[in-house]
């Protein structure tokens, strides 16, 4: 009786949709596509400078919740049990959901490692920066405690899952539900901290316009094709990127806006020369390098009386 059970249960597992499928592998690639503007960018420019370390917290823990969430959802829990009643494609094919979050919690763990990587530690040594300007840079011990907070909480969700497992496996989808609940609050705040800062520094630094204007929309059709797998009583699930999407589409509007702005500004003010604070329109250490270069080149060069 309790195989014909299991079997019965896990005959949505066989029954593949072509459609859903092709929806959840483009999601995957597309997720790992999406994110290495971002990687790439803060590798290229050698600093995380503008991603605020707030955001990376929030993202990073709002991640965690979410993958958690889904691993420890009853349809999951069921679909994996099922993977040992069923062939190999269907068992891969009816996890792809689950390997999504899976994917995106593993990208933006490494945005996580590369702000801190890249953390500049000590204000740039120029005696023309603003004091302002010194301001704005997130000093080391926030870079730390962003760090103990995320390992701490990722530590947290381990411990209280594993304990649950032991000894109160039926309280595991109330726990479920409380990560989800959490993984969506985190999500909703999430990119407050980035919007302010980006609003105030009035450049986008690090962040990738590119990554977000792939995400943006995705985000929508990866909500959409998790609710089509869980339904409305996946609601802590789906619903966690209907909020991110929203409020990246707000972010995105943001970066666009200063990004032509500064386009403007590099062409009146003759960034590669005059400009005093060049790393602001750097795309990576070289075109600093060789904007300061020139910039030196041109001071040894005045001849004006005055300026001498």
């Amino acid at each position: 009786m309790e195989s014909f059970l299991q079997g019965d249960v896990c005959q949505d597992l066989r029954e593949i949709s072509v459609v859903n499928l092709i929806v959840s592998i483009v999601i995957v690639i597309g997720m790992l596509i999406s994110y290495l503007p971002q990687h790439v960018r803060i590798i290229s420019r050698g600093t995380s400078e503008g991603i605020s370390p707030y955001f990376v917290l929030l993202g990073t823990t709002s991640a965690t919740s979410a993958f958690a969430n889904i691993l420890l959802l009853p349809k999951s829990r069921q679909d994996i049990a099922c993977c040992k009643e069923v062939e190999t494609f269907h068992c891969v094919a009816g996890l792809l959901g689950i390997a999504q979050l899976g994917v995106q919690w593993i990208c933006f763990t490494f945005i996580f490692v590369l702000f801190l990587v890249f953390f500049r530690y000590n204000a740039v040594d120029d005696p023309d920066s603003e004091a302002a300007l010194v301001e704005e840079q997130p000093r080391w011990q926030t870079a730390l405690l962003v760090a103990s907070l995320t390992l701490l909480h990722g530590l947290a969700v381990i411990v209280v899952t594993g304990i649950l497992s032991t000894i109160a496996h039926d309280k595991l989808a109330i726990w479920a539900n409380v990560l989800g609940v959490m993984a969506a609050l985190l999500a909703a705040v999430q990119y407050i901290p980035q919007i302010w800062t980006t609003y105030h520094l009035k450049h986008i630094g690090s962040l990738s316009i590119p990554m977000m204007c792939m995400q943006t929309p995705g985000g929508f059709v990866f909500a959409g094709s998790l609710f089509a797998r869980l339904g409305w009583a996946g609601w802590s699930s789906w619903g966690i990127f209907v909020l991110t999407a929203t409020m990246q589409g707000l972010l995105l509007s943001m970066a666009i806006y200063y990004e032509i702005q500064a386009r403007k500004e590099s062409k009146d003010h003759a960034p590669g020369r005059s400009t005093s604070h060049p790393e602001h329109y750097a795309n990576n250490q070289e075109q600093l390098q060789a904007t300061m270069d020139r910039q030196d080149s041109d001071a040894a060069a005045e001849t004006t009386p005055l300026l001498k």
